[in-house]
């Protein structure tokens, strides 16, 4: 059974108390549509590289992320060049950015 699907925006709103509550840096970097817009999530390893994740579905229609960049870390410059381009193509997307130096932040769904 799929679970009911919550308004992005709310999802966004979410995400950014959890870092609040774990004392991480949280930034919304574009704001897409409130209702249905795609999320990208860039996780900012600072030193240690970026990982970029698209939110999505897994076969079963369970949430899941996409390692849109692979699953090693790449340079922030190639993570921003990624959100651009994405920000080009859906410009109803969400981007949000996570600061976790110690590698804290973990993913709400597994990567698929």
């Amino acid at each position: 059974m799929t679970p009911p699907r919550l308004r992005t925006d709310l999802w966004v709103q979410v995400l950014v108390r959890r870092c609040d509550r774990d004392l991480l840096p949280v930034v919304i970097v574009h704001r897409g549509d409130e209702q249905s817009g795609a999320v990208i999530l860039k996780l900012n390893r600072l030193g240690a590289g970026c990982h970029v994740y698209a939110r999505a579905s897994d076969g079963e229609g369970m949430p899941a992320w996409i390692a849109v960049l692979g699953p090693a870390p790449v340079a922030e410059v190639e993570a921003d060049a990624y959100v651009r381009r994405a920000i080009e193509r859906d410009p109803d997307a969400w981007v949000v950015e996570i600061e976790d130096r110690d590698g804290r932040y973990e993913l709400d769904a597994k990567v698929v």
